[in-house]
C-alpha cells in the first residue's frame, strides 16, 4: 500500500511517499481500506515533534479515517468485511490502509459520504465533550468561540447553537466570520486587529460571555481572561497560534470562574460509555441537520505536503480531507 511516512521530525516536505506492506488485523481490532483521511493541527504539531504524544519512527500521520472494513481480527463480532466506517486510529490515517481498534470504530450513517466522516469524528467529538461534559453549556447562556472558522470552531458554534446558546464567533478575518455565520453564529467579532475584549464586553453589556471555547492559545486567552462572566468556564481546547500562555490565577479569584482543560481522546479513554452516549447524541443532531460539517478542501494522498501546510500557514477553514484511491 501507499503511506506517507515520518522517519523524522520537520515540516511537511520532511515526509516522504513509499510503498510499505499491508498493516495485519490482531485479536480486537480491524483492518480498513481508507477512502478518505481528515488531517488535523496536531498532525503538524506531532511530524515536527512537538505534541502530546510522539509515536516511535517511522510512523504514519493521520488521526482519523473513513473507509470500508476489509478484515476483521480474532474476537471482534461487531463489525464484518464491506461495512462502512469512520475511525481514529490515533496514527496511520495518511495511508490506503489502516488497523484500527474496534473500540475506536464506529459505523457510518446511511446518510454520510467518506469525506463528511473522515472530517466528523474528532472534531465534533470535541466540540461536544467540551460544551457538554467540560463546560455543562446551558440554553440562553453566552459562548464564545475563538477561531471560529476552523475545523473544532465550527462545530462548536452549531453545537453551542442546538444547545440553546447565544453563539459569538470571533475570527481573524470578515472572510472567515461569514463561514461561521452560516453554521449559526449568532454575533460577529474580528479580532484580527488584536481586540477582543471589549468586543466581547460591548455585545454582553460588560458581563462578558458566560463559556469561553479557545483552540488559539496566545494573546487571545489572555484577553479571554478578562472578558469572561462571573461563574464563566474558560476552555482550553489547544495553542493553534503556537503559543502556551500563563493564567493570570487572580482573575480566577476576582471572577470566580474556571479554567477547564479538555482533552477527548483521554476522555474516550477513561469514559468509553458517555463517549458512545455523545456519539449517539451527535449522530441523531447530524441526521437531523442541525450539523452540516464543512468539507473546504480535498487533496489526493500524494499532495500531501499542500494539505498539511494549509494548517501551518492558518489557512484552514472547516476540514481538510485527503481522498484516497486504491
Amino acid at each position: 500500500m501507499k503511506a506517507v511516512l515520518c522517519k523524522s521530525y520537520g515540516p511537511p516536505e520532511n515526509l516522504t511517499l513509499e510503498e510499505i506492506p499491508d498493516p495485519q488485523p490482531a485479536a480486537g481490532q480491524v483492518l480498513i481500506d481508507i477512502h478518505a483521511a481528515g488531517l488535523n493541527f496536531p498532525d503538524t504539531l506531532q511530524i515536527a515533534g512537538k505534541y502530546q504524544f510522539q509515536p516511535p519512527f517511522p510512523f504514519i500521520p493521520g488521526a482519523e479515517v473513513a473507509g470500508t472494513i476489509a478484515q476483521v481480527g480474532e474476537g471482534v463480532t461487531e463489525f464484518q468485511a464491506g461495512d462502512r466506517v469512520m475511525a481514529l486510529p490515533g496514527i496511520g490515517g495518511m495511508a490506503q490502509r489502516v488497523v484500527a481498534d474496534a473500540t475506536a470504530v464506529d459505523p457510518i450513517p446511511d446518510a454520510m459520504d467518506f469525506e463528511t466522516a473522515a472530517g466528523f469524528g474528532l472534531i465534533y467529538h470535541t466540540s461536544y465533550h467540551a460544551l457538554k461534559q467540560r463546560a455543562d453549556l446551558q440554553p440562553g447562556e453566552t459562548l464564545l468561540v475563538l477561531g471560529a472558522s476552523g475545523g473544532v470552531g465550527l462545530a462548536a458554534v452549531e453545537i453551542g447553537k442546538a444547545f440553546g446558546a447565544r453563539v459569538i464567533a470571533a475570527a481573524s478575518t470578515d472572510e472567515k466570520l461569514a463561514i461561521a455565520q452560516q453554521h449559526g453564529a449568532d454575533e460577529l467579532i474580528n479580532y484580527g486587529d488584536g481586540a477582543l475584549k471589549d468586543k466581547v464586553k460591548n455585545l454582553t453589556g460588560g458581563k462578558g460571555a458566560d463559556v469561553i471555547y479557545d483552540p488559539v492559545g496566545g494573546d487571545l486567552f489572555d484577553q479571554a481572561t478578562r472578558c469572561v462572566n462571573w461563574k464563566g468556564r474558560i476552555l482550553v481546547v489547544g495553542f493553534t497560534s503556537g503559543t502556551i500562555p500563563k493564567y493570570p490565577t487572580n482573575l480566577a479569584l476576582l471572577k470566580g470562574c474556571q479554567l477547564v482543560g479538555v482533552f477527548w481522546g483521554d476522555f474516550r479513554r477513561r469514559e468509553p460509555e458517555l463517549c458512545r452516549k455523545n456519539c449517539a447524541e451527535l449522530f441523531d443532531l447530524y441526521e437531523q441537520g442541525r450539523l452540516k460539517p464543512l468539507i473546504s478542501q480535498v487533496f489526493p494522498l500524494e499532495q500531501y505536503v499542500e494539505a498539511l501546510n494549509v494548517f501551518i500557514n492558518r489557512q484552514a477553514v472547516g476540514k481538510i480531507v485527503l481522498g484516497i484511491e486504491r
